[in-house]
Order: C-alpha cells, then sequence, then structure tokens
C-alpha cells in the first residue's frame, strides 16, 4: 500500500508534521511505504474564478488555466492507495495553503472527466491546533466538508491539540496500520 500525505504546514518539524509523521509510521510498521508533501514548498495559487460568474474551463472542461503544481500533485494523489490531508488549525479552519489546493482541486476534480482516481480515494483528514486548541473540531468538520464534495471517502478525521498531541500520535499510528491492514482486506 502506498499513501500520500499532504501537510498544509510550512514548519517540517512542528505538531503537525509530528502527527503526519506518526501516520507514516504506522502505515511502515505494517508493510506500507508513504511520502509526506508540504504544500507551502510548491506553488498553488488560489482559484481566480475567471469568468463573469466565478467559473471557468474546470466546470466545462474539468480543467484550470493556471500552470502550476495542482495537476501534477492530483496526479500523485490518483495513484496513491490512500492519501491524507494534514493541516494546522489556524482561527479554527484550514491552513492557508490547504484551503487553496482543496479550493481548486474541488472546482476542477468533481469535472466527469477527472473523476477518475479521485472519486471513491479513501482519505483521513489531520488537524493540529497550538494554542487552545479549541478550533481543531471545527476544522476536522471543514475538511471533512470538501473532501466529501471532491468525492473522497473519508474514513477518518482526527482533530488534535497540542495538548493531547501525545495521544494523538499513538491513535494516527494505529490509524496509519489499520488503513495498510483494511486494503490488504480489500485486494
Amino acid at each position: 500500500m502506498n499513501i500520500l500525505v499532504i501537510s498544509g504546514s510550512r514548519n517540517p518539524e512542528g505538531q503537525t508534521a509530528r502527527a503526519a509523521k506518526a501516520l507514516l509510521a504506522g502505515v511502515e510498521s505494517a508493510g506500507g511505504q508513504g511520502e509526506l508533501i508540504f504544500l507551502p514548498t510548491l506553488q498553488i495559487e488560489r482559484c481566480r474564478q475567471c469568468d463573469d460568474n466565478g467559473w471557468g474551463l474546470c466546470r466545462s472542461e474539468g480543467r484550470c488555466v493556471i500552470d502550476d503544481d495542482l495537476a501534477p500533485l492530483v496526479e500523485r494523489i490518483k495513484v496513491a492507495d490512500a492519501v491524507a490531508f494534514a493541516t494546522p488549525v489556524y482561527f479554527g479552519d484550514l491552513s492557508e495553503s490547504l484551503r487553496a489546493f482543496l479550493d481548486r482541486m474541488r472546482r476542477v476534480y468533481r469535472h466527469a472527466a477527472d473523476k477518475d482516481g479521485v472519486t471513491g480515494k479513501r482519505a483521513v483528514g489531520i488537524c493540529v491546533a497550538g494554542g487552545g486548541g479549541g478550533g481543531a473540531p471545527n476544522c476536522a468538520v471543514s475538511l471533512e466538508k470538501v473532501l466529501a464534495t471532491i468525492g473522497f471517502d473519508v474514513v477518518d478525521m482526527i482533530p488534535a491539540r497540542r495538548q493531547n498531541l501525545d495521544m494523538k500520535v499513538k491513535v494516527l499510528k494505529v490509524v496509519g496500520a489499520w488503513l495498510v491492514e483494511s486494503h490488504k482486506s480489500q485486494v
């Protein structure tokens, strides 16, 4: 099994990275493979809402006019067996980099021509809040909603806060191993 973890954090040593790496450790402990990608290191623009109706070629043709790292990253998602989205929580919601990526993906990859490889793909969400941590559940709801709109099969959503991150790291390792084991039983 191959899992792709996409992080909306720019800190490779921060709390969100720790959570993402815990999921990958669980995947690897069960014999799977994974890769962690940090969105802020890629060039992904926000949606331009190209025409007067707020749409563009995304609606009519299932493609975006912006030439950046969106399409190549989505192609990597399509070939993965599962995908996880990890985000730090800002103002009770997704990081700006993950929001920009998912907003564009939601528009382009809901088109019938591009649903193959995305619709029904198993996905996990990880929302890690610093500070008081109260925004993690709201972020998880937001992330689950956009992932479901795109067409992912959201199999788990893990809100965490810095106060319970040690415990959630253990949970994420179990979830990673479970993804591999459940994939083996489906093949």
